[in-house]
């Protein structure tokens, strides 16, 4: 499993009855691949992981596997309310031929350090799967500080990853400080990734990248070769869009603008309801404006 440049978030797919799209699923995974993407992460925040079911996680990442081949591994978001569930679906992600996982801390519960020490450290004892810590703490509650990551890399070898969501760019620089290079740091926002780039993040699990792979890949490529006037542009004009990525509704929001671009549904699971009324039409505006706007790339 290497851990480097775009891995995308990916998006679940629903039929009109609310079943899974598998046909669909399989033939996004492969376009994003096609387009430029090292690996596909399902079953995150974006994938709606949240409102599946268990058999239904375990039928997405067979289908991811299955379609992807060796062209690209398949990374698994490992996130339940159980400890138990966790490990259970760690593990059943191995089976299913996934060569990495993506740890989250469970759902609901907010603890102290010592909890969710247990938790993460139980998930990545459950396979010898390389895999990578996600800290979300605007999203989940929970709080993986610097020491903490510190921590768990000392004892576990299968650690080999970090994707760091709290806002913050100073976190990667304060990682690097304590590990180095021992693990590799993901921005994990899309409207910070030229800024995580800037001080070590040599990864990004994206978010727009489900709609727009092909300026996705230009803007990461840009941000590892440091300031320039071609990424200063390309950023400014990406932003307003990336920008959906980091509000409550970004699930509903990024599938609108794969919707736009032809590659998607407005389909979401309820609790979530697509965008309606003025909120819609905001959106719209601000998505229409860049797609009018969109940069050429040979």
């Amino acid at each position: 499993m290497q851990w480097t440049g775009v891995m995308p978030a990916i998006t679940t797919p629903f039929a009109e009855d609310g079943s899974i799209d598998h046909g669909f699923l399989a033939e996004h995974a492969r376009w994003l691949v096609e387009h430029g993407s090292r690996a596909i992460v399902p079953l995150g925040s974006l994938g709606e992981g949240s409102c599946l079911s268990f058999s239904e996680k375990i039928d997405i990442l067979s289908t991811c596997v299955t379609a992807l081949g060796d062209s690209a591994p398949v990374v698994a978001g490992i996130a339940s309310s159980t400890t138990a569930e966790a490990v259970d679906l760690a593990r059943a992600a191995k089976e299913a031929g996934c060569q990495g996982l993506m740890v989250l801390p469970p759902y609901v519960y907010r603890s102290d350090w010592p909890e969710m020490r247990a938790h993460v450290s139980a998930i990545f004892r459950a396979t010898d799967l390389s895999a990578m810590l996600y800290n979300n703490p605007i999203a989940y509650g929970t709080d993986f500080l610097p020491e903490h990551v510190e921590e768990l890399a000392n004892e576990h070898d299968n650690l080999d990853a970090m994707k760091e969501s709290s806002g913050d760019a100073r976190r990667i620089s304060a990682v690097r400080e304590r590990l180095q290079d021992k693990i590799a740091l993901f921005a994990g926002l899309d409207d910070i990734i030229v800024e995580c780039a800037h001080v070590g993040a040599t990864g990004w699990i994206a978010g727009l990248v489900n709609a727009l792979p092909k300026e996705s890949m230009q803007l990461f490529d840009l941000s590892q070769k440091g300031p320039s006037e071609e990424l200063d542009k390309l950023y400014q004009w990406f932003l307003p869009l990336l920008r959906l990525d980091t509000v409550p509704k970004f699930v509903q929001l990024i599938k609108l603008t794969q919707a736009e671009v032809g590659m998607g549904s407005e389909r979401v699971r309820a609790p979530r309801c697509p965008l309606v009324g003025e909120e819609r039409e905001q959106a719209l505006d601000i998505i229409r404006t860049a797609l009018r706007t969109r940069p050429n790339f040979s």
